[in-house]
This record gives C-alpha cells, structure tokens and sequence, in this order.
C-alpha cells in the first residue's frame, strides 16, 4: 500500500519499509534498554520519543531518515561517567548550540576545524568507553554471554553478522518474558516524564557535550546529508540536519526523552534493508509506540550480562567505523586512547590542536 504525502513524496507500507525499519531499530534499541536498565530514564518514555520524531522527521524531509540515541552520551551515561541529571543538561544545552549552528548555517565553518580523522579518534574513544562497560556487564554471567556469543558465531557464519546486537537483544527479551509472562499494556509513567528537576549543571556537563558534538556534527549532520543525497536523491543540508537535531531535543529532553540525532548509521540501515519512502518510519515509529506501552514489566528482567555483550558487538562496530575509514590510523588511535584514559572531551581538544598545528607545518 503507497500514497502521497506531499509534492514529490510517496509513502509505502510495504514489506521493504518494514524490513528497512528493522534495520534501523538494531542499533536503537540496545541502547535505549541499556539506558533504561543502568540509569534513571524510563524505558517507555524514550520509546514514545523515538516513535514521534520517526514519524515527524520522515514526513518532514520525505525520506526514510534515522533518529538515533546519541551514541557518546550514551556510552558516558551508561558507564556512569555522567548522571541522569548531568545528561539532561549536556542535552539541552547542545540542542541550543545545534540550532545556533544550523540557523547561522555555520557547520561547513565548523568542520574546518574538526576534521574527519578528529571525529574518528572521538568516536574509537566512545567504542572504548562502551567495550570497557561491556566487558564488566558480561563479567555477572559468563554463562549467558557463552551462549550470546555462540549466537554471534553462527550468524557470522551464515553471512549476517550485521544483526548479530539485535539477535542478541531478541534473546534476551525472550529470556526476560519468560520469567515475566506476557506483558499487559501500560501507560508510562507520568512522573517518568519530568526530568528538569534532576538537572545538574557540572564540569563533567562541558566534557560530555565537547565529545558528542564532534560525533554529530561529523556523522549526524555532514555525513548524513551526503547519504540523503545519494540514496534517496533528497537536498538536506546538514544546517536543517542540526536545526532539526536541535529542536527535538529541545523540546523532548526535559520530557523523559534521551537526546536524539540524526545518524547515518541508521540511514545507510533503512536503504541496506529495504526502505526507500518514509513508510518506514511511520512503521517503525508505530512499533516503538506499541512497544512502549508493553515493556515496563520486561525491562526490569531483562539480563545485564546480554546488555553487556550487545554494548561489546556496539563498541566494536563503532570502533571499526572509526579506524577503518581514517589515513591517519595513528592520530586516531591516539586520540581515542587518550579518550578513554583521560576524558573525551579534551580527547576532542587535543585532536583539533593537532591537526591545526600540523596544517601550519
């Protein structure tokens, strides 16, 4: 079933969109339930989030685009490094910058100085940070990760390594129904909703925002934009890209929301798996709707030690994305280790430093 939305728009429902959604949700939904289970965020709230901007933003710019947990946030929240209320204001204050950025079309001047090889050395700094708490989650039941890991081994071998986290995921999901039963729909919580009393205000704040906005304005925003282009023939600038980053955390972040992007790892998801119209993201946005409103009594089952193994099979695809799309292996090694032993921030300051040091040689 396809109908028109608008001018030059057709929107599907067919099996290719659904399939095309599924291959954005794959990276999505670790992360979220990861969140959910380590910090104070609901579960269902940020589902309902990610349901609305699919539906928003694919009927916005006509194209199946992605709208993903920003992945350097979640690494240093999941690993404690920040707090839920830290979170919310790194989140806020970047949705400010991200529209100061797109409405003063200032990103093209921005990426002059944060080069390709500073965004890769930040985000092998984030896989870092997300191995290391992995590898702890999978430490409480070597058992469990014996058997996620046989799972992992077999789709490799049959040629679908890519869903290997989303394997893993469904797993664990299905370990948590059984002890839970099958789930009765439920409201998310009202309170869950309202997170501007939490907010703290810290150093820890700036650092978290300094290591994110390198990974977004290089992946979410620039890269992006590039793919719209290519596969879906769309002319997306990566100034509306911050503009709209910009103004759904604003508006959703006090609300119970984790902080949004754009990214193109969850493009190049969507086209890999099928979806060319924004069909797939009205699917998509209805399933994590419906899902939010069944997950509450899961979540709290769900295993730690499979959330470990998922952020494992994260941080290596992150990591790789990071190493194998660089010249400089070295300054991105660098930076990235740097990251992770000192702070991904002045990971992101060092690399700029760097490179603009080594353009006056």
């Amino acid at each position: 079933m396809s109908f028109w939305f608008r001018e030059q728009t057709t929107v599907s429902l067919s099996w290719n969109e659904l399939t095309g959604a599924v291959g954005d949700s794959a990276t999505v939904l670790p992360v979220v339930v990861a969140v959910a289970v380590l910090t104070e965020l609901s579960l269902p709230v940020m589902l309902v989030w990610f349901g609305v901007f699919q539906v928003v933003w694919g009927l916005y710019y006509g194209a199946p685009i992605s709208v993903e947990p920003m992945k350097a946030f979640a690494a240093l929240v999941i690993a404690g490094t920040i707090s839920t209320g830290e979170l919310v204001v790194a989140g806020l204050l970047l949705a400010v910058l991200l529209l100061a950025l797109g409405t003063t079309q200032s990103l093209e001047t921005v990426n002059r100085y944060v080069d390709d090889t500073v965004v890769r050395g930040v985000q092998l700094g984030v896989a870092l940070v997300l191995l290391e708490t992995g590898v702890g989650l999978g430490l409480d039941d070597p058992m469990l990760v014996a058997v996620a890991v046989g799972i992992v081994a077999v789709l490799a071998v049959v040629g679908y390594s890519g869903q290997s986290a989303f394997a893993v995921f469904v797993f664990g999901a299905a370990i948590a129904l059984v002890e839970t039963g099958v789930p009765t729909p439920a409201v998310p919580a009202v309170d869950a909703m309202f997170m501007l009393p939490t907010m703290t205000l810290s150093v820890q704040t700036a650092e978290a925002i300094l290591a994110q906005v390198a990974v977004t304005v290089g992946n979410a925003a620039l890269a992006t934009s590039v793919l719209l282009a290519d596969y879906f023939d769309r002319d997306v600038s990566a100034d509306q890209l911050s503009n709209s980053m910009g103004l759904m955390n604003l508006v959703a972040v006090p609300f119970g929301a984790f902080p949004m992007c754009h990214g193109s790892g969850g493009v190049a998801g969507k086209y890999a798996f099928g979806a060319r119209t924004p069909g797939a993201n009205l699917i998509l946005g209805a399933g994590y709707v419906l899902t939010a409103f069944l997950a509450v009594g899961v979540i709290a089952a769900y295993p730690t030690a499979l959330l470990g193994v998922i952020l494992v099979l994260i941080a290596l695809q992150l990591g790789w994305t990071g190493v194998s799309r660089t010249d400089d292996l070295t300054v991105v090694a660098a930076i990235g280790g740097f990251g992770v032993l000192v702070n991904l921030g002045l990971a992101l300051v060092l690399g700029v430093l760097v490179q603009q040091l080594r353009a006056r040689v």
